[in-house]
């Protein structure tokens, strides 16, 4: 493969499309281990913390099973692959020969010291740099050259789609649209190059969907923390379920109506691993129970594993509730909590383009820019990216004269990135227009947020009701205003009925 160094250089616009290298993260700076990423022919290791007894129950275990099945001294692939990752054979594949090159094993089986010196490591890695780092390098084909391909990139991500839609709150998951979420976002990392280098692909992810790769680390961290009490147990029987109880933090979509919906399950577990969370509102990690020596790896596990988040409910979707700026304001104003306006459009080449609007507080309309740092725009397809993040970038107007009317997303109001017309039939992104095709609305909130909506929905049409219904005496019609604007319009007679 060519050498594309020359992609290293920083980007100086905002698209992060993939052509260029992404820009600093302020998570790096925070970390202080941004510097540690670059010039390594391999992965950045931390500190080894002391011998933990869950790794090294484990690896005496597994050491058991590979003496006894393959006659080795030592840890085998086999052995590593059927008792320790028996659902994830690619993930047990990257993994074994990640730790077996890093111990620079001399045969094709990993030592039990060296084995154990290794997970201990991975266990240890709390700074976000360096696991993104750590998990890019461990599916790289090429550690010698450092370079990673798009498929190393897809099947990385495809393990971490894989692990989240398992230990989905609901049960296991599928997506008839996971192939053109992984295609999104390979594309809007590589812009058709060959490959890139490990500190290109982690800074475009720290950038772009800095938590995507976290739920793979947090299943390895939780089975090499938690197996060896399953092992102990089944020392002479086949392997049992390998991780139950480990919770993922995904958002669970409420499904309303029968229509194919703008944010399918795999889109919204990218946009989830993209936007803060406040979007996803995890619960406190739950209590870890330890015995013994494990009270070093109960403080890794509160750190790392996530609680259920909450439910994303659709407010509004002009599939169901029609297309027009009425039926959007109706819908989505007076929730009082963070949500996600996903805007599609058709190119005149066929090609759908897809934007999420993130909001972290209600809607209102007025003439100035509005947001906390929270506010952020995201293109979803055709290639996936982060387009801006930031404070005061939305806008809605659509009384207030003199000024714009429409949606807008931007940091600029002389030049939004996106701007939904008043009509709410066209939209303008990055300067290309679009015909608006649909327009969704999710709430991601509580389920209070919720009911508080519709509750103030109900008030409304019964405030309208009652007005409607106001009784005018005789003496009171006399001096209405209206009865003058009646005659002015030329019907001064009110009694219609027959004399």
């Amino acid at each position: 493969m060519g050498n594309h160094n020359s992609h290293d250089k920083p980007s100086t616009d905002g698209s992060g499309s993939g052509a260029s290298t992404p820009r600093g993260s302020t998570r790096g700076a925070r970390s202080g281990s941004s510097g540690e990423l670059q010039g390594h022919t391999d992965k950045p290791e931390p500190p080894a913390p002391l011998s933990l007894v869950p790794v090294e129950k484990l690896g005496k275990l597994l050491a058991q099973r590979s003496q006894k099945e393959d006659g080795v001294n030592g840890v085998t692939e086999n052995s590593f692959t059927k008792y320790l990752f028996p659902r994830y054979p690619e993930l047990a594949r990257q993994f074994y020969w990640y730790i077996h090159r890093l111990g620079k094993c001399k045969n094709k089986h990993i030592p039990l010291n060296t084995f154990r010196h290794q997970c201990e490591r991975i266990l240890a890695i709390l700074d976000d740099n360096v696991i993104i780092d750590t998990y890019v390098r461990m599916f790289c084909t090429d550690p010698e050259e450092a370079k990673v391909t798009p498929e190393d990139l897809r099947s990385l991500l495809y393990v971490s789609y894989k692990l989240s839609m398992d230990y989905y709150p609901e049960g296991p998951q599928t997506c008839m649209q996971i192939n053109k979420t992984l295609n999104a976002v390979v594309n809007g990392c590589y812009n058709k190059k060959e490959s890139h280098s490990v500190g290109f692909v982690v800074r475009w992810l720290e950038e772009h969907c800095h938590r995507l790769i976290f739920p793979v680390h947090r299943y390895c961290v939780h089975l090499l923390a938690t197996r060896h009490r399953e092992l102990e147990s089944q020392l002479d029987s086949s392997p049992g379920e390998s991780g139950t109880g480990i919770e993922l933090a995904t958002p669970v979509l409420d499904r309303v109506g029968p229509r194919a919906a703008l944010l399918p399950v795999s889109a919204a577990w990218l946009v989830a691993a993209t936007l803060s969370q406040l979007y996803t509102r995890p619960l406190k990690p739950p209590p870890v129970t330890t015995s013994g020596g494990g009270s070093a790896s109960a403080a890794w596990m509160s750190r790392l594993v996530c609680a259920l988040p909450s439910h994303w409910v659709p407010l509004y979707s002009s599939n169901e509730h029609g297309l027009g700026a009425n039926r959007f304001l109706h819908h989505t104003l007076a929730y009082r909590g963070p949500t996600l306006v996903v805007v599609s459009g058709k190119a005149e080449c066929g090609e759908t383009v897809t934007v999420v609007v993130a909001s972290p507080q209600e809607w209102r309309e007025t003439h100035q820019y509005c947001g906390g740092p929270d506010c952020a725009l995201v293109q979803l397809y055709p290639t996936f990216s982060l387009v801006e993040r930031g404070p005061r970038m939305l806008y809605l107007n659509t009384c207030i004269r003199g000024y714009p009317k429409g949606l807008r997303a931007g940091a600029d109001p002389r030049s939004p990135q996106l701007s939904v017309n008043e009509g709410f039939d066209g939209f303008t992104f990055q300067g290309a227009p679009y015909p608006l095709n649909a327009i969704e609305v999710w709430g991601c909130g509580d389920g209070a947020l919720r009911e508080s909506q519709l509750d103030v929905k109900k008030w409304q049409v019964k405030e309208a009701e009652r007005h409607r219904n106001v009784k005018i005496s005789a003496a009171d019609w006399i001096e209405h205003p209206d009865r003058y604007l009646l005659q002015m319009a030329g019907r001064p007679q009110y009694n219609t009925t027959a004399s």
